[in-house]
């Protein structure tokens, strides 16, 4: 298991969110989408998460740095379960 740190959100017309988590070089990322809707009913979303390292993608190239930075940040301010 791998501790991935959120990166990112995305909201569409459809009202899915995506979340775009990576690891702190940025290397690495995995993405979840989930209803917006469980957004307002669920635990909420968590700083870190958990993922096996099959689940993880290559990060873009154009985004290895700005997930690196956002990925440390949350990393140095936040526990992975905490609520964002």
């Amino acid at each position: 298991m791998t501790t991935v740190w959120l990166v990112d959100r995305q909201f569409d017309s459809k009202g899915l969110v995506r979340l775009t988590y990576a690891t702190e070089d940025g290397e690495r990322m995995h993405t979840k989408e989930l209803a917006e809707q469980r957004l307002v009913t669920g635990d909420g979303i968590t700083a870190g998460r958990e993922v096996d390292e099959s689940a993880l993608g290559e990060s873009p190239a154009d985004e290895v740095e700005r997930f690196a930075s956002e990925a440390s940040r949350m990393a140095a301010e936040h526990d992975p379960d905490d609520t964002v």
